[in-house]
């Protein structure tokens, strides 16, 4: 849904081939961490998932670890969702579940014109050099067509059968427990004892595992990872599974058998931590569990996913609009691998913490700030100019200063008399942020995009239109007054000039070819 909304966002008219009858059924919790909030605020759908996520959670939670849930607090891992971080962006974190969340996605993505067909399965598909041909059925009807695109997007989830056609194999942990989630009723919310929980981690001589419970309190899931003895625990919770066995687990999570409790549904599945060796093969890209799979410690599954797709849709509308030479789509397997598999195994390392210390291991990456992968991870490809051989593929979110390969940071800025993040100034296409004294650049920009027939969208601060109330616009970008930022519409910098040493058209026009992989043109 993200993949078809963002290319949509874009211009692009894509296709959706998705084998269920609809959207998730399962209310399976997401947390959506900044990053992806800010990516659904420049699609327009950011106030309507906070509204659904109002309705469905209590907001600012702490993430906890206890021996039960009516009994023993054991740890706090984050007091509240949001605390220190709401200085970074304009968006918050929230939790939302899957089966609301779709539904938005895809009501936005069908108002922009993209083609979505459910209760559809593509039967097979053959690659060539100039694209992809598939057939597909409906799964209702039984009629089959043929099926015609430039490139094709995997996002067919973590056993994905087009990354097994293409025989690319996923590296990692593998496979480290088979667990289930529970989803319940019942009034659980005398359990709480007024405490404002996000997601409450168990553990005691039953299990291992963690709940999440929606609004009123009356209904929630319990996920569980592994049973008995910590020293030696049975990771296979799925085998031989029965309701009654499914009762007692979610008892011993409770801590009392006093609250009424009805089962309403057990979903299997195989907690791992495994990235794609690669993520494109020619005109076929890998998106989301297909490129990436992680336990759900730290929530981080979903938005990686989401953020692929930021990634990967500019480009290949910019391509396919001709805006762009074709190799620019090489740098997504460069951009987003080492990202996910950055974050794959910061969640492996937070459910090793968290849940499973017998998994420890001198290999185990040690755990850094959410803030470093939510926000702070880095790009290292053609489509960025660098400014020496720094290859930082995460850090704070506070000192990268909008770096070339770094997000574009976040301050408020006022345009047109209205009060804006400058990440509302990103999205649809490249930006050119200059300085209050950087007239230069941002003459050399308007030159150079029109020499490219290209839509640059170049804002000089304290102009007419654009000011910086606060006066932070050159600290937290890195430049002098007289410099300049290019930022790509996903929001990345794409270059930087600290001041106006070498200010001209043809830099400029050098910069774009380059980072659009554009054959040099003369100014």
């Amino acid at each position: 849904m993200s993949m078809a909304l963002l290319l949509a966002h874009h211009g692009i008219r894509p296709l959706v081939i998705e084998h269920h009858r609809g959207t998730a059924i399962h209310p399976r919790a997401a947390m959506i961490t900044q990053r992806t909030m800010e990516i659904f605020r420049s699609v327009g759908v950011e106030q309507i998932v906070m509204e659904k996520s109002e309705e469905q959670f209590v907001q600012d939670g702490a993430i906890m670890a206890v021996e039960t849930l009516a009994g023993k607090e054991l740890s706090w891992f984050i007091a509240n969702l949001n605390e220190g971080v709401r200085d970074l962006s304009p968006s918050l974190r929230l939790f939302i579940t899957q089966s609301l969340l779709e539904p938005l996605l895809k009501s936005r993505a069908a108002e922009l014109g993209a083609e979505l067909r459910f209760s559809t399965e593509m039967t097979s598909f053959q690659a060539g050099p100039t694209g992809t041909t598939a057939e597909i059925r409906h799964r209702d009807t039984g009629r089959t067509s043929t099926v015609r695109a430039s490139y094709m997007v995997a996002a067919d989830g973590a056993h994905s059968r087009i990354r097994d056609r293409l025989g690319i194999h996923m590296l990692g942990r593998g496979i480290f427990s088979k667990s289930i989630t529970i989803y319940f009723r019942g009034d659980v919310g005398p359990l709480l004892r007024g405490r404002n929980l996000s997601v409450m981690y168990v553990v005691n001589p039953t299990l291992s595992g963690f709940f999440r419970i929606e609004k009123p309190f009356t209904s929630g899931f319990l996920a569980v990872h592994w049973l008995g003895d910590p020293n030696n625990p049975v990771t296979d919770v799925s085998a031989g599974l029965t309701d009654e066995r499914a009762l007692e687990m979610l008892y011993a999570g409770l801590g009392t058998r006093e609250v009424p409790v009805t089962i309403e549904n057990i979903m299997h599945w195989d907690a791992t931590a495994d990235t794609a060796e690669r993520f494109q093969d020619g005109c076929i890209f890998l998106a989301g569990d297909a490129a990436h799979v992680m336990p759900p410690n730290g929530g981080f599954g979903g938005n990686t996913g989401v953020q692929d797709a930021h990634n990967l849709a500019w480009k290949l509308a910019m391509v396919l609009k001709g805006e762009a030479g074709p190799e620019l789509l090489s740098t997504y397997d460069p951009e987003r691998r080492p990202a996910a598999a950055f974050t794959v195994e910061q969640a492996y390392s937070r459910y090793v913490t968290r849940a499973a210390p017998y998994l420890r291991s001198e290999d185990m990456q040690p755990i850094q700030n959410d803030l470093d992968i939510e926000l702070g991870y880095c790009y290292h490809s053609a489509a960025v100019v660098p400014e020496g051989p720094d290859q930082t593929l995460h850090a704070n979110p506070r000192e990268t200063k909008a770096r070339p390969g770094a997000r574009a940071p976040h301050l408020f800025l006022e345009h047109n008399g209205r009060r804006i993040s400058a990440l509302d100034l990103f999205g649809r296409h490249f930006v050119l942020l200059a300085g209050p004294e950087g007239t230069r650049w941002s003459d050399a920009g308007r030159r150079a995009a029109q020499k490219l027939h290209l839509a640059v969208d170049t804002h000089q601060i304290d102009s007419d239109r654009l000011t910086d109330p606060s006066g932070g616009f050159s600290d937290a970008y890195g430049i002098t007054p007289t410099g300049a930022v290019l930022v790509r519409p996903d929001g990345f910098v794409a270059w930087r000039a600290k001041d106006s040493t070498g200010a001209s058209a043809e830099a400029f026009l050098d910069v774009l070819t380059t980072v659009l992989c554009r054959r040099p043109v003369k100014c």
